[in-house]
């Protein structure tokens, strides 16, 4: 897999590129957890999850935020990253000019800038966002939420408790016009450890049916 750096706000991103064969594929960013606590782009979750869509037919984008691996800059408290995040899918977009559609997948402090993402790219038709920190981030921007996707944390998780993240699920779930999946992994931990294999299989059901289903 093509190791890159491409520009970003603050400087050159360090990321992971996995094309399709088909100039046409669909494209995936992939988003890893909090920097100061080590979260990079090689976090087993966000490995795992990048792997999965490109199983699926997507073309696939993994990078570390700024101040990580060999990304410059410095951690920016979510408002940097979420910068990061635009200049990744404006180079994914630019190697992609003919792809089909977009989604961007994001695990924990990732599954939160991805969900700010969603709100600023109509282009995102969908969106998994993986034991989202609903309990320590205000989630309050998706209103309305413009895309359906996915949300899905481990009954074990004591990073984000299930309560907190059914809750966000739910009130999401009140608004019309987009359909919101909640599933969780019986005895996942927050980094699904147990519980790897099963979320990354729920990933691909869900995700292999939506793209089913738009293709009808």
């Amino acid at each position: 897999m093509p190791e890159v750096i491409f520009p970003g706000p603050d400087g050159r991103l360090e990321g992971r590129y996995h094309p399709q064969k088909n100039k046409d594929a669909p494209i995936a960013i992939i988003l890893h957890p909090h920097p100061m606590y080590g979260g990079t782009m090689n976090n087993k979750v966000v490995y795992n999850l990048h792997y999965a869509f490109h199983k699926i037919g997507f073309t696939c984008l993994r990078f570390n935020f700024r101040g990580v691996g060999r990304s410059q800059g410095e951690y920016d408290e979510g408002v940097g990253e979420l910068s990061d995040a635009a200049a990744a899918l404006d180079y994914l977009q630019s190697l992609n000019p003919n792809a089909k559609f977009c989604w961007v997948a994001g695990f924990s402090f990732g599954a939160w800038i991805g969900m700010q993402l969603l709100m600023r790219r109509p282009e995102i038709a969908g969106f998994i966002s993986v034991a989202p920190p609903a309990n320590q981030y205000d989630f309050s921007f998706l209103a309305p939420c413009p895309s359906s996707g996915l949300i899905i944390s481990g009954s074990a998780d004591r990073v984000v408790p299930t309560a907190d993240v059914t809750s966000l699920a739910d009130k999401l779930k009140q608004q019309k016009g987009i359909t919101i999946t909640q599933q969780i992994v019986e005895g996942a931990s927050h980094f699904f450890d147990p519980g790897m294999d099963e979320m990354i299989d729920s990933v691909d059901t869900y995700v292999r049916r939506r793209i089913t289903e738009n293709t009808r």
